[in-house]
């Protein structure tokens, strides 16, 4: 079984994937750094050059890859709902966790976040503010219908959103206690 970590950019996947990772001891995997590894570009530089849909080609075939790996915690990129294919391969895998922030929220996260430039291209040409509005609103029944639940990561720290996320699944707690303390 993996964890597979969705939503919007700036809500948290990898931040709270690496700590859920480490607290379960499972292994930790971003699916955008696995594929600017293996293409040798940035996510940026690869749209740049060759377009959206050859990015998310690359993106399914990392997905593919990262899919039949066992005890794995993976954030994926915020698009990869976009393909029913990549939804299917982690509902076979794992279970889909979507990680939900306010348009506010992540405003503010992108502000701050020194990889934006090279892993977040602009995805229309509007405006921050309206480009995440209509992003998250034409994915969000795409995100609904591929999560097992969700988790609002607003105002929560990492801590937080990691007990909601193995109190939802069920996880033992004996099997994870051990991880707490490191």
């Amino acid at each position: 079984m993996n964890i597979f970590l969705t939503g919007y950019r700036c809500t948290g996947k990898t931040s709270v994937g690496k700590s859920l990772a480490q607290t379960l001891g499972w292994s930790f995997v971003d699916a955008d750094l696995e594929l600017v590894d293996r293409y040798g570009m940035t996510i940026s530089e690869i749209v740049s050059k060759e377009g959206w849909k050859s990015f998310r080609e690359k993106e399914k075939s990392i997905l593919k890859g990262l899919s039949v790996l066992d005890k794995h915690v993976i954030a994926t990129g915020g698009g990869v709902i976009l393909d029913i294919e990549n939804v299917e391969r982690m509902k076979k895998s794992g279970t889909i966790i979507w990680l939900k922030a306010t348009t506010e929220t992540i405003k503010e996260r992108i502000a701050q976040d020194q990889n934006t430039e090279d892993l977040r291209p602009s995805l229309t040409s509007k405006g921050l503010i309206k480009e995440i509005k209509e992003t998250l609103s034409d994915r969000k029944p795409l995100y609904e219908s591929a999560m097992n639940f969700s988790v609002d990561t607003d105002d929560r720290s990492i801590d937080y959103i990691c007990d909601r996320i193995i109190g939802e699944l069920k996880i033992c707690p004996a099997t994870v206690s051990e991880n707490y303390s490191k």
